[in-house]
């Protein structure tokens, strides 16, 4: 049951942190530079918390024998992967579109999680 919640937990807060990712993006381009240091520091946090998002869908995987979430964050997290290299590299042609793709990917798995908790921990409740 502590899986499934932890699991929860992380898709959450990953979901929380992505979508300051555009508000951190428009300060920039709305003319306050200090945006750009905000949007990179929730670029680190972003990835960081979906990095932790694998280990926790592993685990997921292992004790209930449900691969989909830890699918799921894998394409998450190597789509999150791709658009950091892609903002840090300036290829906004990129950039851009791949990260409304990684938000809109998130909040479905964020609403597939909680929808499932039951799922999330058939193998730890026999």
């Amino acid at each position: 049951m502590v899986t499934g919640w932890v699991m929860r937990a992380l898709v959450s807060a990953h979901v929380v942190a992505i979508l300051g990712q555009p508000v951190f993006a428009g300060v920039y381009l709305s003319g306050d530079f200090d945006g750009l240091r905000w949007h990179a520091a929730g670029a680190n946090v972003v990835t960081s918390i979906g990095y932790l998002q694998v280990i926790a869908a592993i685990v997921v995987w292992v004790r209930s024998r449900q691969a989909w979430p830890f699918l799921a964050t894998l394409v998450l997290v190597v789509a999150e992967t791709v658009q950091y290299f892609a903002g840090m590299d300036g290829a906004l042609w990129l950039h851009l579109p791949l990260g409304v793709l990684t938000i809109v990917g998130l909040v479905v798995l964020f609403i597939a999680v909680w929808r499932r908790p039951a799922s999330l921990e058939a193998a730890e409740d026999a």
